[in-house]
């Protein structure tokens, strides 16, 4: 028992470091989000600190996932999926898959009112595509300001400076295609009466 529990507790800093990085958010953004210092972030990220309740609890509610998948529980064989939302200051995020690693899928939903925010554009390793499900979509991309409308799709290299938000009164929600390492999303279509796929 006391081998398995160690088991478990030793599994947990690369699923925090895991998780972390899948976000995209630094040790430090996790530490002013958290409370919890930046060496002890690391430290438990490398398994140089044991997880402790004082600890998690506030990794789980920064993440917005449940306590138990930040250790590893065993699955309970329910099979519904429970997407937990991230809050980012005024916008929300929807993980849609759960997989680690590879391109990995978010709607995102910014509320209405919010146009006047200044841009602030940031930039960090990846590549991105976005679809425009409802509302306006202001992207800002280097240079260029844009603004997307419903069934619009946009894709860029995150090295360029970026950033975007509602472009008017109404709510806009999106679609993303996130790949860190710089993977991009290959749409392939068949011509109209094409059922072979050649």
């Amino acid at each position: 028992m006391a081998d398995e529990m160690d088991r478990i507790l030793d599994a947990v800093g690369p699923r925090l470091r895991t998780l972390r990085q899948l976000r995209g958010v630094t040790l430090a953004e996790l530490s002013t989000d958290t409370g919890i210092s930046v060496s002890t972030l690391s430290r438990l990220e490398s398994g140089q600190r044991k997880p402790n309740l004082e600890l998690l609890l506030p990794l789980a509610k920064a993440y917005g996932v449940p306590l138990d998948e930040l250790v590893g529980a065993p699955p309970t064989g329910d099979p519904r999926i429970h997407m937990r939302p991230i809050r980012r200051g005024d916008l929300t995020i929807v993980p849609l898959t759960r997989r680690p690693g590879g391109i990995q899928a978010y709607k995102h939903v910014i509320p209405g009112g919010v146009e006047t925010r200044e841009p602030d554009p940031r930039v960090h390793d990846g590549y991105e595509w976005l679809y425009v499900l409802n509302g306006r979509l202001r992207l800002v991309l280097g240079d260029q300001d844009l603004v997307l409308l419903p069934g619009e799709a946009a894709e860029f290299d995150t090295r360029v400076p970026h950033w975007f938000g509602a472009a008017g009164a109404e709510p806009v929600e999106f679609l993303g295609l996130f790949g860190r390492q710089g993977e991009r999303a290959h749409i392939r279509a068949r011509p109209a009466g094409d059922e072979t796929g050649e």
